[in-house]
């Protein structure tokens, strides 16, 4: 089968034709038909995240259909049409598991990081951690929902019960929770790269109250910021625009270096938190809420042959919404 592998030489990813897989235990087979590309890929081929099995392949937005089942799946069947996100394996056995916080698990396996992921025609995934789509999804839309709006929603329950939140850097991610947050009657202020009067206008499309600049300020003081953007000088941006006792999100894997910046920024009982993975129970909650809102999902579509070139469009910020790798029928 064809998939596209990155080696860890910092040359982007490699076409390959490699052995379709076959289902341990407790495995099934997808025959991958869409997966969404994530800036968590992008932070592994730039050699930004440690330790990855190689060669591995990418991705973990991938929804496909079951193939193959494996020795005692259960609740699966062949031809379902299953979604795949990061959390790929955990330990169950470890404290972080024990006390209900899998997504901490000290053994954890991602999804495309240490399992191949879905950057091929088909791959193999522990069946606990694969979840069925809702109907009214067609494959492309529905694989933004299994990272960017996973992590998404994750963040967005870290801000509590605030009203006026922030989104610092309005892509993937940010286009979906935003969309869950105008549907909890919150306020939604998007912050973009400065100038991108595409990205902002988008945001306002999607019911964004205000949108400019990450270089600017908020018209009033919000209650909470969510950075999705990677960039660490944001951290003590948005502390300066949350108001007192506010809380700012980074719900990135991987961000730059945060500069540092004076206490009073923090003072005022406001605070920094991060979020780290996703848990199944996160999994099932957002694919659940998801068709209530509806969740609408923008995408840009690319061959299984263009994740390069998709990779370096995210990279440089060249598109709106989430991009895509779609599989040939």
């Amino acid at each position: 089968m064809k998939a596209m592998r990155y080696h860890g030489d910092g040359r982007g990813l490699v076409l390959e034709e490699i052995p379709r897989p076959t289902p341990e235990p407790g495995q099934v087979r997808v025959a991958v038909s869409a997966c969404g590309v994530c800036r968590t890929d992008l932070h592994l081929i730039d050699d930004e995240l440690p330790d990855p099995r190689l060669p591995i392949v990418p991705g973990h937005e991938i929804v496909g259909r079951v193939e193959a089942l494996g020795d005692g799946v259960e609740g699966f069947e062949i031809g379902q049409r299953v979604g795949i996100p990061w959390l790929g394996w955990t330990c169950g056995r470890c404290g972080p598991c024990r006390r209900g916080q899998e997504n901490l698990c000290d053994e954890a396996r991602f999804t495309g990081y240490q399992i191949d992921g879905g950057y091929a025609e088909a791959t193999v995934a522990d069946a606990r951690y694969c979840f069925p789509i809702p109907e009214v999804y067609e494959d492309e839309q529905a694989a933004p929902l299994l990272c960017a709006g996973l992590i998404g929603q994750r963040a967005l329950s870290m801000t509590g019960d605030a009203k006026r939140i922030g989104f610092y850097g309005f892509g993937a991610a940010a286009h979906l929770i935003a969309q869950v947050a105008r549907f909890e009657e919150r306020e939604v202020l998007a912050f973009t790269r400065p100038g991108d009067e595409e990205a902002q206008a988008f945001a306002r499309d999607l019911g964004a109250r205000w949108a400019g600049g990450s270089d600017e300020s908020p018209p009033e003081l919000l209650d909470a910021a969510i950075l999705f953007a990677p960039v660490g000088s944001l951290v003590p941006a948005a502390l300066r625009a949350v108001r007192k006792g506010g809380v700012v999100v980074c719900a990135g894997i991987h961000m730059s270096e945060i500069p540092s910046f004076p206490y009073r920024l923090l003072w005022e009982e406001r605070s920094i938190r991060s979020v780290a993975n996703l848990t199944r129970e996160d999994a099932r909650r957002f694919l659940e809420v998801a068709p209530r809102v509806p969740v609408t999902t923008s995408t840009v579509a690319f061959s299984l042959e263009q994740a390069n070139e998709a990779l370096d469009q995210l990279r440089a910020g060249r598109f709106t919404g989430a991009a895509v790798l779609r599989m040939e029928d």
